[in-house]
């Protein structure tokens, strides 16, 4: 079966690997010239669902649960197995009390096990959760390492390319995010920092819970460390605007006074596309089908996404066969 995915965002390519390693012969186009700068691009790569459902439905958890291990099976070496850090200054317990009865999957954690966890940060909190199950992985690694794998599979891609005037294939994969034709999206804006200092060591993502501007700092090579993030309704991937800026750095700030020195490496906004009720669907319109909606939950929910897109792929394909095998036997009778 030959299959055509449009968009090399993370819905594209998971959904291009869960194909081809059921023998379809995929053919992946992007309106880019290249990986990066959609959404993906500009992801945490946090893989929390039980974290997320503090602020999400329960789909969110039950479609997230398996993806590290999804991650894992497809790029081994890629996922951090070391959980996540839930932590609040001491004036703001109440959300950290508030975090925990919306949440699953944690324990509570003291001061002194803050300070084995995460040495750099010892002393500064008195409270927190940790979430063990969790991972988390770097988005922008993940991309390359699949593009990487899915070209040794077979899979063929073309960049900078326009899908409308390619023929010939049995199904067609829409990944293609806002850029859809679905008036039901709307666009919910992410702005990030990338910063690097030396003087800050996490081995974990710390979630820094505040009542107006909550944040999480993912760490990276080479001293980095992804600064998130904003939730602002809007479709702007225009730059980073000053005030989000401000607040993410005095957040970054408080989680430890060394990030007011670190370097800005880089900012970014990602544009992510969500339903109303901001969970993902998987929708088929005749040959097509449709992968869309992953709000701020792309890597945690895109492997769950895509082996629904597949099934459905090779479901219609065996429907299809059982007709013509059922009309070839009226014909024969």
């Amino acid at each position: 079966m030959r299959v055509l995915v449009k968009g090399a965002g993370v819905a594209g390519l998971t959904a291009a690997f869960e194909l081809a390693v059921r023998g379809a012969a995929v053919t992946v186009v992007e309106t880019r010239h290249g990986l990066g700068g959609n959404a993906s691009w500009f992801a945490g790569g946090m893989l929390a669902p039980w974290c997320e459902r503090e602020s999400a439905e329960q789909p969110v958890l039950d479609l997230g649960r398996d993806a590290a291990d999804w991650w894992d099976d497809a790029l081994p070496g890629q996922v951090t197995r070391a959980g996540t850090l839930v932590l609040a200054a001491p004036r703001d317990t109440g959300e950290l009390d508030r975090f925990a009865t919306r949440t699953s999957g944690h324990r509570r954690v003291d001061d002194d096990e803050i300070a084995v966890l995460e040495p750099d940060l010892a002393g500064r909190f008195r409270r927190g959760l940790l979430f063990p199950d969790e991972a988390h992985l770097d988005p922008r690694q993940a991309i390359a390492a699949l593009h990487e794998k899915l070209a040794t599979m077979g899979v063929k891609f073309h960049f900078g390319c326009d899908a409308r005037p390619i023929s010939g294939f049995a199904r067609r994969i829409d990944c293609m995010g806002m850029a859809a034709a679905d008036d039901r999206l709307r666009g919910v804006r992410g702005e990030m920092l990338i910063l690097r200092t030396p003087d800050v060591s996490l081995s974990r993502p710390v979630r820094l819970l505040h009542p107006r501007f909550p944040l999480y700092a993912v760490p990276r090579t080479d001293h980095r460390f992804m600064i998130g993030a904003t939730m602002i309704e809007s479709q702007s991937a225009g730059p980073v605007t000053a005030r989000s800026m401000m607040e993410l750095l005095g957040a970054a700030h408080a989680l430890h006074p060394a990030f007011g020195e670190a370097e800005i490496v880089e900012t970014g906004v990602g544009v992510r596309p969500a339903f109303p009720d901001n969970l993902p669907r998987v929708e088929t319109d005749g040959e097509i089908i449709a992968i869309n909606g992953f709000y701020r939950h792309g890597f945690l929910l895109a492997p769950a996404m895509a082996r629904q897109a597949a099934d459905l792929v090779f479901s219609q394909d065996r429907t299809k066969e059982h007709a013509h095998e059922t009309d070839g036997q009226r014909r024969g009778a």
